[in-house]
């Protein structure tokens, strides 16, 4: 990278400095901003006015709150559905790494969330090799 050149100064020259012919050189600018259309979505403060965590913020404060307790990274939320009472997420965990990566034991846990998002219960439903597949039954 080359060195600026002594005394030239960096910043541009402004309006002042040129004078008028230079302003007439320079594009005009639109003086109106291109609009966009607005949509009518929830945000989270609407969510959180009305008491209910949305889904999305569920999903980040089950796999959260359940790495706090377990000392695990959850691997993903592989379910969420809205009940009476909140949340109910099922989440990946891996509770033991090998080589290879498929002989990898995970874990499921069912948590349970209230309608703030806090975590209301956990509990592990199934232990599982990584490279094991679901089979209809």
């Amino acid at each position: 990278m080359a060195a600026a050149e002594p005394g030239r100064s960096r910043r541009p020259p402004s309006d002042e400095d040129t004078g008028h012919e230079a302003r007439a050189a320079r594009p005009a600018r639109k003086a109106a901003a291109r609009k966009t259309p607005t949509r009518k979505t929830p945000t989270r403060k609407t969510s959180a006015r009305r008491g209910r965590t949305g889904a999305a913020a569920a999903m980040r404060s089950a796999a959260e709150q359940l790495a706090e307790l377990l000392g695990r990274v959850p691997e993903s939320v592989s379910s969420l559905r809205p009940s009476e009472d909140g949340w109910e997420a099922q989440v990946e965990v891996l509770e033991l790494e090998r080589i290879p990566d498929t002989t990898s034991i995970l874990a499921s846990y069912k948590v349970t969330l209230d309608e703030e998002g806090e975590l209301i219960s956990y509990e592990r439903t199934r232990r599982y090799s990584r490279g094991m597949i679901d089979r209809p039954t």
